[in-house]
């Protein structure tokens, strides 16, 4: 299996590219369930989860196939809709499936999904929206089966904004009957893209970005050219990597409207971010000013930039509250940072007193998810002596050839096996 090995104290410079986002390619490539026809995606990371959800695609019998650098989606050759547990369990994004299948053939089934080990992010909202929409909804051996001759347009409310929720009703809707209105629905930038790239198929959508989207129902949607929006998470991990070590980077390929929670955090750390058309200049400075932070729904700060702004923290001045209120279980890499030695304490098991320390120690630790993964390589790049990361297989389902990247930009870091 294999690791990354990292020896800390390189500060970081040069330029380095953006990579597509996963959470907008992955409703984006669910969405070519619903066209009878080819669907051609450009600018898609090669990860891990794109290839867990081209071959579920492929299971339904789609064809997926890369031509001149772009993933084309061929939707009418799709003869299943039963999305398996083989396939399902690595990957939560996998739900954005049901939605689609429902609305397209009138019945799917859909094994309940795995993922990171971050909270239990239950799929509920998805379930009752879709009964509302008039699904018939029942789970037995660990499958959740839809069944309705047509979707019927109607008001839904979320109890709390979700993405995946929002992106997966947003889609059924469009080929409802009538019209759909999605209440305290997700802002995130990956919903917008979905509602553009949908609306550029034919559907009728408004309000994608805010907390009412409004969806006319369709009959039938064309198949169109889409291209992937920039990776906002992965942005903001080099923009972070870079104010820890101290260095000089230009961010290039990315959208600074979608990382402003991320700016004004770095700003407030003295961290010196100049923003452009589509690039950001990152420039570090000590001492590194300790910020509380609260995740957020977008346009707040993002849970998916905790972890690795808890690692910034670890070397600031002074101390330091973070407050999960997204997911529970998401302090995990906070036992790994203390490893390396960090000032971590933890109350009410979503709530993360940070002291800051001189520097952090080299030592071998685990990833748990995703993001910890990303906040492990962070505390190898500015800790003292050589880290190994074990279980990087997360980060390669959210990150595109990162230790390239970051090799690319000074830093001492490999992949070993």
């Amino acid at each position: 299996m294999d690791k990354i090995q990292i020896t800390g104290g390189n500060e970081l410079y040069g330029e380095v590219k953006i990579s597509g986002a996963k959470n907008a390619a992955l409703p984006l490539i669910a969405s070519s369930i619903l066209v009878n026809g080819k669907t051609c995606f450009s600018n898609v990371p090669d990860l891990m989860d794109i290839t867990s959800i081209k071959l579920l695609l492929e299971d339904l019998g789609a064809s997926c196939r890369t031509l001149k650098g772009c993933l084309e989606v061929d939707g009418s050759s799709i003869n299943k809709a039963e999305a398996e547990y083989d396939l399902v369990r690595k990957m939560r994004a996998s739900i954005l499936v049901l939605g689609p299948l429902v609305a397209r053939f009138g019945h799917a089934k859909v094994s309940l999904p795995g993922g990171c080990a971050i909270g239990a992010r239950p799929v509920n909202m998805h379930l009752s929206g879709l009964a509302a929409l008039g699904a018939s909804i029942s789970i037995e051996h660990g499958y959740i089966e839809a069944k309705a001759k047509r979707l019927i347009g109607n008001d839904i409310y979320f109890d709390m904004p979700t993405v995946t929720g929002t992106e997966n009703l947003m889609m059924a809707a469009s080929l409802a009957k009538g019209t759909s209105v999605l209440r305290n629905a997700a802002r995130e930038p990956e919903i917008v893209a979905l509602a553009d790239a949908l609306t550029k198929m034919g559907a009728k959508i408004n309000g994608a970005g805010t907390a009412i989207i409004t969806i006319e129902g369709v009959k039938k949607l064309s198949p169109v050219d889409i291209k992937i929006i920039p990776d906002r998470i992965e942005t903001g991990t080099f923009m972070v990597a870079c104010a820890a070590t101290g260095g000089d980077i230009l961010i290039k390929g990315c959208e600074p409207k979608h990382i402003g929670g991320i700016i004004n955090k770095l700003k407030a750390t003295g961290t010196i971010v100049s923003t452009f058309k589509d690039s950001v200049r990152i420039v570090g400075k000590k001492p590194i000013k300790s910020v509380d932070i609260k995740t957020l729904p977008y346009p707040g700060f993002p849970t998916d930039m905790q972890a690795q702004f808890m690692t910034l923290m670890t070397i600031a001045k002074g101390n330091t509250m973070i407050h999960e209120s997204i997911f529970e279980n998401r302090f995990v890499h906070a036992n790994e940072l203390l490893r390396m030695g960090a000032d971590i304490a933890i109350s009410q098991g979503n709530i993360a007193m940070v002291r800051g320390v001189k520097t952090l120690q080299a030592a071998p630790v685990m990833a748990s998810d995703l993001r910890a993964s990303a906040s492990l390589v962070i505390a190898g790049l500015i800790a003292r002596g050589t880290t190994v990361i074990s279980r990087v297989y997360h980060m390669d389902r959210g990150y595109e050839a990162i230790e390239k990247k970051f090799s690319l930009l000074g830093a001492d870091i490999k992949r070993i096996n």
